[in-house]
This record gives structure tokens, sequence and C-alpha cells, in this order.
């Protein structure tokens, strides 16, 4: 299968789960996106169209230039990070958007991170 085939197939996983999954005020979206080097999460308000919080393996302060251990210790690192700015700002409930990508890994340690830091979904 080649790269291109599977880009779209997410895509297209995607958008059939974006049809189900909207974001509030309330309860708003946490998108998770992943590259092969780094994991990216945010947490979305659809009804107004922005970012509330984000978190991300490229940011300094987490990462820096030292090496953090595996990608798949940085993405439940990253899911405690945006869970704890969640929390933060008033947010305890989030709908989980894993944005077409398959439920496993990485996508799934963000998800255990983001619980263990109390986010509820």
């Amino acid at each position: 299968m080649s790269s291109n085939s599977r880009k779209t197939t997410r895509l297209k996983r995607k958008i059939r789960i974006r049809k189900k999954v909207q974001g509030t005020a309330d309860r708003p979206r946490l998108c998770v996106f992943r590259s092969s080097r780094h994991i990216y999460a945010q947490v979305i308000d659809d009804r107004e169209g922005r970012t509330l919080f984000a978190a991300s393996s490229v940011e300094k302060d987490l990462f820096g230039s030292e090496e953090a251990g595996a990608k798949q210790d940085q993405a439940k690192v990253i899911g405690k990070k945006v869970a704890e700015r969640a929390m933060a700002g008033g947010v305890t409930k989030v709908v989980f958007d894993r944005n077409g990508f398959i439920y496993h890994g990485r996508v799934k340690a963000v998800a255990d991170g983001a619980r263990e830091a109390g986010l509820e979904f």
C-alpha cells in the first residue's frame, strides 16, 4: 500500500468521524495529530472555531534539546500536559477525536495521559 493511499484512507476516516464528533464550549474536542517524528494535541471549541489549549512535542520547554525518551512516552507526557492546561482553564470533559488515526500506540498514549491527569471522555 502506498503512502498516498494510506493518507487518503485516513482522511476519509477523519471525515466520517468528524460528522459525528463536535466540540462545544461545555465539552470541547481533544484532537490528536501524529507525524512520524512529533505528536500534537489540541482542545478545540468547534462552535467558536478556535483552539482553547494545545501541547506538542515541538515545544522547547517540554523537551528541549535533550532526548525525552521513546515516542510513546512523549505522547503520554503531551496528553498529561494538554489535560493540565485544560483543567487549569476550567475544562473537565472533552470529546476525543483520533483524527482518522487508529486508536493504538501513540494516539492511545495521549488519551491515557489525558485521563491520568483528570480529563474525562
